[in-house]
């Protein structure tokens, strides 16, 4: 299990002024990377990181769960807020190559907006996750059925800061829909 330090802003209690202001910008991508992770498919057009307070999160993961029906795809459930560090970390490893072509062949993907875990916590209980003692990012994988594979309670994700693209790509391995 992964120690979260209040010092990440990313655990339950912090507040975005301990990450930095709300408004601090996303990360930008490194140099031989993409610049945004593409949407997985036409059924969804929201990247992982893509954080919107005004999405409707539940309608937004009854679509990717109704495209993955067609395509066969995964959905990659992705819950966080842009004053996270962890999350902005997240989202700029889903930019590495590998785990960009990971994200689009097997996976629909919605990002939930949490705010200072003050928003769709119902939404995060629903798929099984206790944001209050995972912290954030934390990512649930559905079966194109709707039936949760994984739900990261453990804090596994809570720590990207400390990942590197390959970390999130054995996850994404292990998580990926079965060959047909």
């Amino acid at each position: 299990m992964i120690t979260v330090l209040a010092l990440s802003g990313c655990a339950t209690g912090s507040s975005p002024s301990a990450a930095g202001p709300a408004s601090s910008p996303r990360p930008t991508a490194v140099a031989g990377s993409s610049p945004a992770v593409p949407a997985p498919s036409a059924g969804t057009a929201i990247a992982l990181g893509d954080y919107d307070a005004a999405r409707d999160s539940a309608a937004d993961i009854g679509k990717a769960l109704a495209a993955a029906k067609k395509s066969g795809r995964n959905v990659l459930i992705d819950f966080g807020a842009d004053w996270c560090l962890d999350c902005r970390v997240l989202t700029e490893l889903s930019t590495d190559p590998s785990v960009a072509a990971q994200l689009t062949k097997g996976y629909e993907v919605v990002s939930v907006d949490v705010g200072e875990f003050d928003r769709n916590l119902d939404v995060a209980a629903d798929w099984g996750v206790n944001l209050r003692s995972s912290g954030i990012p934390a990512l649930v994988v559905l079966s194109p059925a709707g039936k949760v594979k994984v739900a990261t309670n453990d804090g596994s994700f809570a720590g990207a800061s400390s990942m590197a693209p390959a970390d999130v790509s054995a996850f994404l391995t292990r998580w990926a829909p079965a060959a047909p």
